[in-house]
């Protein structure tokens, strides 16, 4: 069993929740991270969400995200996660935001509600996806990505939008 860290607005732990527990509705507040990975040309490595996973499926979504267990750090949660999901570890790993977001998959029924930590890296390996967790790969110029959040936000995970919003505060819709 997977726990989670339940938190306050101010990511303050209160508590611990089994993992699907803290996504069914109300889906009280927990602590995430949401790690982007950056190639030598600036691109943004993305990944589609597996058709096995429990929520938003098929989705492309940031490089790799998860949740911290109790006792573990944001930044050891996403060293953690990437050598699982991608099977490679991840280089210069920092965080450089914090967003708080909701979200409601309604092909599931399950919700997010997280105070999700935005981390940047690089990987000095070619990326071997786990396929429980990754249909997809690609790397992915930013302004092709803004056009792409624009016109297809449906084939995007919901917290997406938020992680690149976060990088990139300047961006401009078109």
């Amino acid at each position: 069993m997977t726990e989670v860290v339940l938190v306050d607005a101010s990511d303050n732990p209160v508590g611990t929740a089994e993992k699907i527990t803290a996504h069914r509705p109300p889906a009280p507040l927990h602590r995430a991270f949401s790690l982007m990975l950056f190639d030598e040309r600036g691109r943004m490595l993305l990944q589609q969400r597996s058709q096995a996973k429990y929520h938003f499926r098929g989705l492309w979504a940031n490089s790799c995200c998860g949740h911290p267990e109790p006792g573990e750090t944001v930044l050891l949660a996403a060293k953690r996660r990437c050598r699982a999901e991608l099977g490679v570890d991840v280089n210069d790993v920092r965080a450089v935001a914090t967003v708080t977001y909701t979200a409601v998959d309604l092909e599931s029924g399950l919700m997010e509600n997280e105070f999700d930590h935005i981390l940047v890296g690089s990987i000095g390996a070619a990326p071997i996806p786990d396929a429980d967790e990754i249909s997809a790969l690609q790397w992915v110029e930013s302004t092709k990505l803004f056009e792409e959040l624009e016109r297809m936000p449906d084939r995007f995970a919901p917290w997406l939008p938020h992680v690149v919003d976060a990088l990139f505060p300047r961006r401009v819709l078109g």
